[in-house]
């Protein structure tokens, strides 16, 4: 079912392949959060530029493509839910759910400072179009069961994705949801494992090492899938293909293959840009190296 947000943009024409036009805009929005990341970042002097470039392809195939929401009803009851365990992400989120209509723009203009609801991380309780208030790394899976389950017991048929961070599959509150949700057979719960190979200590493996990740959700009872996380065309077709098959009972889980840092080189190559902060001519040179990825 098509997303009515996207009424200025081709729409999702259901399970027969993305159309170049659809492809264009998808890469176009990517490009757009991770701009507006940076330029928000600027804002607050300091923020997690890398985590948000290894998803911006999946923020914007999700909420351009995929979920099903209206736009400018960031509490219509039908939505699909979107909950993110690596929440320090948001400063890409924000930007979208702006351009949504779920809140007036200006407020992006004031992120992080005194006052204003949108901070480092996402809080459900200020921010229109947040599900999940996440910053503790762990517990998105869980609350994603519980929304799945709640969906059902109200005769409700949306689904639920939620993005994962894969230094998250080290907590094991993520694997007592992936049983729970197996359990219950819950077919409208699609989580997506951001699998850029680092977390804030360095690489992922060699701190907890976390492979093999698809043998494990296998393992678990979940249908899983691996893609190209940067590829819009491989992600809206693998999407669309799970969002359709409306008869699952298994629960699926998306291994996406992303870089931290996408897109800028330095951040491709040094983990010490999950967090941190650009300089004026730094950050000129980065705008001009996202532009320069749309040639």
């Amino acid at each position: 079912m098509a997303s009515s947000g996207a009424s200025r943009w081709p729409s999702n024409s259901g399970n027969d392949g993305i159309s170049d036009e659809q492809a264009v805009r998808l890469r176009e929005r990517a490009r757009f959060v991770r701009l507006e990341t940076i330029r928000l970042i600027s804002i607050a002097k300091v923020g997690h530029y890398s985590s948000v470039f290894s998803c911006a392809e999946i923020f914007s195939t999700l909420y351009y493509d995929t979920m099903r929401i209206r736009r400018g009803e960031p509490d219509w009851a039908e939505r699909d839910r979107f909950l993110m365990g690596k929440g320090h992400a948001a400063v890409g989120q924000f930007p979208i759910l702006a351009d949504l209509d779920f809140f007036d723009r200006s407020w992006l203009d004031d992120y992080t400072r005194l006052g204003s609801p949108l901070g480092d991380h996402p809080d459900m309780r200020k921010v229109p179009g947040v599900d999940f208030s996440s910053g503790s790394i762990g517990h998105a899976l869980s609350n994603g069961v519980g929304m799945a389950l709640g969906g059902r017991f109200h005769g409700q048929d949306f689904n639920v994705f939620v993005l994962l961070g894969d230094g998250e599959m080290q907590e094991g509150q993520v694997w007592e949801a992936a049983i729970s949700a197996a359990t219950h057979r819950l077919g409208r719960l699609v989580a997506i494992v951001d699998r850029n190979g680092y977390q804030l200590d360095g690489k992922v493996d060699d701190v907890a090492a976390v492979e093999p990740l698809d043998e494990k959700w296998r393992a678990f009872g979940w249908e899983v899938h691996e893609v190209d996380g940067h590829d819009v065309v491989a992600l809206a077709n693998l999407l669309r293909k799970v969002k359709a098959d409306t008869g699952r009972e298994k629960p699926c889980c998306i291994i996406a293959k992303t870089v931290k840092g996408k897109g800028i080189d330095y951040m491709e190559t040094e983990p010490g840009w999950h967090l941190g902060y650009l300089a004026p001519e730094d950050e000129a040179r980065a705008r001009e190296t996202i532009l320069e990825g749309a040639e």
